[in-house]
């Protein structure tokens, strides 16, 4: 017969996000069939009998629980792997996934230097013997083709210069695109040509200086007036305010009741964001991590916050 403690054990070890591996190979290696079968019925969760009172494991709840050991397998060889070979298999991964998942290819082109889209166009070719911009134009439809082959295309000047007065008047292109998009034949601010221009072509320092600008002409941000269209949402906020989404992303996968796919959000961010300041958000979420997440996949998140903030 499993001991109460035993059992509570078991099932604080395999709730919450990631697993608590530890506790798990101090019960299983003692435990016998029938201990084991005491300790199924403790997790009520994880395994029921059904109708004819066989003993039979709960698919979803399994299901979740592979995700939840495949955390750390992720960050791991997500860590592990050059980053252009990374970058190059997310896209192509977000990209086969569809609309949910094109954020990712925004994530990757709108944080990234220079230099590294390069390395990861140029990883993809080698990869899958085609350029991402292809693949896009030929699976993405509508107003987000445009956006994200741009993006991904981009080169942007890297140095501190601004033009003052081209990022006062862009600052009003994107208002006049963004507030004039009202009515019964409404247009998307995507669908404008100067939007993706801007968005695309210009410098992080200059888009940042546009972005208090737009703030300045406006009573509100280019991210607050953009609440109905999430990618452009996304865009600039990777590209003008990075720290705002990646706090956003730890926050949703760090929820009692996060699903799977932010908390992959949040693996993505810690293994491939190596030279972004997470020093801020460090201090707001260590807690909830150490409150909320399991095992070797907590003491993976709590080191990588840890080093930055030497």
């Amino acid at each position: 017969m499993a001991n109460p403690c035993e059992v509570e054990v078991l099932n604080n070890a395999l709730s919450g996000i990631g697993v608590d591996e530890k506790s798990l190979v101090s019960i299983l290696t003692k435990s016998q069939n029938e201990h084991k079968k005491s300790m199924r019925k403790g997790c009520s969760k994880f395994f029921l009998e059904d109708e004819r009172q066989f003993e039979r494991w709960n698919d979803s709840a399994i299901k979740s629980l592979k995700a939840e050991f495949k955390l750390f397998k992720d960050v791991v060889v997500l860590s592990l792997m050059h980053p252009w070979e990374r970058d190059a298999r997310l896209l192509k991964k977000a990209l086969k996934k569809g609309p949910p998942h094109y954020n990712v290819i925004v994530e990757i082109a709108c944080t990234r230097s220079s230099d590294q889209l390069l390395g990861a166009r140029k990883a993809y070719h080698s990869l899958f013997d085609r350029s991402i911009e292809e693949d896009l134009a030929s699976h993405v439809k509508g107003s987000e083709r445009k956006l994200l082959v741009a993006l991904v295309s981009a080169y942007r000047y890297e140095g501190p210069k601004v033009k003052e007065d081209a990022a006062k008047s862009e600052a009003k292109a994107l208002l006049n695109a963004i507030k004039n998009n009202n009515g019964d034949h409404k247009k998307k601010a995507m669908e404008e040509d100067e939007v993706i221009w801007i968005l695309t072509t210009r410098s992080k320092p200059h888009l940042k200086v546009v972005y208090e600008q737009y703030k300045k002409i406006s009573a509100k941000t280019i991210t607050e007036d953009l609440e109905v269209e999430l990618l452009l949402k996304e865009t600039v906020e990777c590209l003008c305010t990075p720290q705002t989404y990646f706090t956003r992303v730890f926050d949703t996968a760090l929820r009692e009741d996060a699903k799977e796919d932010a908390k992959k959000a949040l693996t993505r961010l810690v293994a491939t964001q190596e030279d972004v300041d997470l020093k801020g958000i460090a201090a707001k979420f260590e807690d909830k991590i150490k409150e909320r997440v399991k095992g070797a996949y907590k003491d993976v998140l709590l080191g990588v916050l840890a080093d930055d903030r030497k």
